[in-house]
């Protein structure tokens, strides 16, 4: 999509799935924030990329770990980033909906704390976006096959609001539309 809409894209990662030719990626399923940071701080200085995707702590709220300082282990993870890619722009998600009630209480919490953690760095002048899957634009529990993971149509809408959200970072001047995004 990216490159459909002239933006210079190569996805980079130490894990690669998918049909997609570009399929790099540091993704992982069933990890909570902290684990994740774990996983990064072991590819994001050898790959160096500019602009990061964050969507992370569905996995704190399925297993309920303590989840009043998500914001804060979020907060962790993204200084992290910064620190080892200090030109990067983050692209920080909130989290999809989920189909179990008490799960997604816990799903509404961490999306207020990251749109907290959010507005907080864009005070402090960092080069962050928030993408907000939890709008009606987004992923709708419904179209869930395990009331967790989206459908297709699911990640489609994810696409387009990850695509908004380099347009907007784009619009702010926090990524070089003229070199690759990584």
């Amino acid at each position: 999509m990216l490159r459909l809409h002239g933006i210079k894209a190569r996805m980079v990662g130490s894990r690669k799935d998918r049909l997609m030719p570009d399929n790099d990626h540091e993704g992982w399923r069933g990890l909570r924030i902290d684990q994740i940071e774990g996983k990064a701080r072991k590819s994001v200085e050898v790959l160096s990329p500019n602009v990061f995707l964050v969507n992370a702590g569905s996995n704190d709220c399925l297993q309920a770990f303590n989840i009043p300082e998500a914001g804060n282990r979020m907060g962790g993870m993204l200084d992290y980033l910064w620190l080892a890619s200090s030109q990067s722009t983050i692209l920080l998600s909130t989290l999809l909906p989920n189909a179990d009630k008490e799960v997604n209480s816990r799903v509404i919490r961490l999306n207020d704390q990251f749109r907290a953690l959010a507005h907080q760095k864009g005070t402090e002048q960092r080069k962050i976006v928030l993408v907000d899957m939890a709008t009606s634009d987004g992923p709708d529990v419904e179209g869930f096959a395990d009331g967790i993971h989206p459908n297709d149509e699911g990640y489609h809408k994810m696409t387009r609001l990850w695509f908004c959200g380099i347009q907007k970072a784009l619009q702010k001047g926090f990524i070089d539309g003229s070199k690759n995004i990584l």
